[in-house]
């Protein structure tokens, strides 16, 4: 299972909830085939893909906001509490979500197998949402439970992969959606992922506990390597973990640690210093001597388990790597995202090697093996190992370079910032034209795509004031805003 998905899936099912959103949404159904390009004329199989409509500012000739929950459920949510809400309330538009294939309640096939799942691609994906808007451009009745004209405007968002969706549907289909505000998209593949760390690494410097937390997880690593069964078992309590194998140990901690790693920092504080770097702060024990790096590491591991409300039953079911690898039950967020990482893109999360001199934090027992080794146990034996990551990005990041009307914001600290266009190391769309690219101080992961809050960060707003005038100038005058230059901001 794929840790840190599960965990965040569990995190963000306790947000929605606590969010008041219009209950009153109706989910529909649309009627997709199972495969978009099947040429033999033998697969006629269908099945209902489910969207939601918020409609409460809608008149008449207002522009559609879509977007997809991406790797999560369709729930209300997606209407009615992100940044395309507003856009609707000040355009006279709607709000339309849509569940992704094999997510959710909206699965193509009854089961997860590889063998289903052979029909989850990029290229199947983009033609559901494609299909879709056809339909309220030919037919907007089959659509809408209100008249809504032909020549209806569509413009894509999301944030995180989902963003990926809405910067892929420009770019291959521009004759269907305006522009995309792709969010802290994921566009770019990395076999090895080490950027990842390197990144979470940068945002513990910056908040004062990086040394001391890179310490603690080389300290464990000795632990771990050192094949001694007891002072392996003794660890394993001290951070309050069952008795999982020292990879699986090493994987469950690091999910645990990096459990706040994506939530907003807003001008009230970052929630890592809370729910790490808190924990290495002398004043968080009670002995008149700071404890060891690795006691803190222990600390806010068990913080994260206190805070999540994760009992031990549950961590072993998390933690271990080898149950469920048959287990092929729909409505598995973790399984399916395994799939796209096994066949589409990696980004295994791994430490950088040694070679390079740069600081791990997170241990060396995550290395490619350890991530990749199960795509054919849980999938079948035609899963191509290792993924050819290069492959993708010739095809799903090169599409972008000629692609106009998109907005790519990235976070400053985000952990995932090196899989965005804006990476640490600059622009991976440097010759690309016709949109533009920000890069949001002292923000994290799809902060712009939120909600509006009187806590948002500065940077924050003005970077959905940048989103806000782009929509406006692809809604109103597509030729101006097609012939403009890639312009690279940090909203500071």
């Amino acid at each position: 299972m794929h840790l840190l998905v599960s965990i965040l899936s569990a995190l963000f099912l306790q947000l929605v909830s606590s969010i008041a959103v219009d209950s009153s949404n109706s989910t529909y159904l649309f009627t997709q085939p199972v495969d978009h390009f099947d040429r033999t004329g033998n697969n006629n199989r269908q099945w209902s893909q489910r969207y939601m409509i918020n409609s409460t500012f809608y008149r008449s000739g207002g522009p559609i906001f879509m977007i997809t929950p991406g790797e999560s459920p369709l729930l209300s949510y997606y209407t009615d509490s992100v940044h395309l809400a507003s856009l609707a309330q000040s355009t006279g538009g709607m709000v339309v979500a849509i569940e992704h294939r094999f997510y959710g309640q909206s699965n193509p096939l009854p089961d997860l197998s590889g063998e289903s799942l052979a029909y989850l691609t990029i290229d199947n994906v983009l033609e559901d949402f494609a299909s879709f808007i056809r339909a309220i451009k030919t037919n907007p009745s089959s659509i809408f439970p209100m008249a809504v004209p032909k020549d209806t405007k569509v413009v894509f968002g999301g944030g995180s992969y989902a963003g990926n969706i809405a910067a892929w549907m420009r770019a291959k289909y521009p004759d269907l959606v305006e522009g995309a505000w792709a969010s802290s998209a994921v566009v770019y593949g990395r076999l090895e992922n080490y950027q990842y760390d390197q990144s979470y690494g940068h945002h513990l410097n910056v908040l004062g506990c990086g040394g001391c937390f890179a310490q603690a997880v080389k300290d464990l690593d000795d632990i771990f390597l050192s094949g001694d069964v007891q002072k392996i078992a003794e660890a394993q309590q001290k951070f309050g973990i069952p008795g999982l194998t020292t990879a699986d140990s090493a994987a469950l901690i690091a999910a645990l640690v990096s459990s706040a790693a994506n939530d907003p920092i807003t001008q009230t504080g970052d929630p890592m210093d809370y729910a790490v770097c808190s924990y290495f702060a002398d004043n968080k024990t009670n002995d008149s001597q700071p404890t060891s790096c690795l006691d803190r590491y222990a600390a806010a591991t068990n913080g994260a388990i206190e805070r999540l409300g994760l009992l031990p039953n549950m961590m072993l079911i998390m933690g271990n790597s080898s149950l469920g690898l048959d287990y092929t039950a729909v409505d598995q967020v973790s399984r399916t995202w395994y799939y796209q990482m096994c066949t589409w893109f990696g980004g295994w999360q791994v430490p950088p090697l040694k070679s390079t001199g740069l600081t791990a934090y997170r241990s060396e027992l995550l290395n490619l093996d350890y991530w990749q080794g199960s795509c054919r146990k849980r999938f079948g034996p035609q899963i191509p190992v290792p993924v050819d990551v290069d492959a993708y990005n010739k095809k799903w990041f090169e599409i972008l370079r000629g692609a106009t009307n998109i907005y790519y914001t990235a976070g400053e600290l985000e952990i995932w910032r090196d899989s965005t266009v804006a990476t640490t190391q600059g622009n991976l769309l440097q010759s690309h034209r016709g949109s533009r690219i920000v890069v949001i101080s002292g923000a994290n992961h799809g902060q712009d795509m939120r909600l509006e809050s009187e806590l948002d960060l500065d940077s924050v707003k003005d970077a959905r004031r940048i989103g806000n005038r782009l929509v406006s100038r692809w809604l109103g005058n597509k030729s101006r805003s097609r012939n403009n230059s890639v312009r690279s901001t940090s909203c500071a």
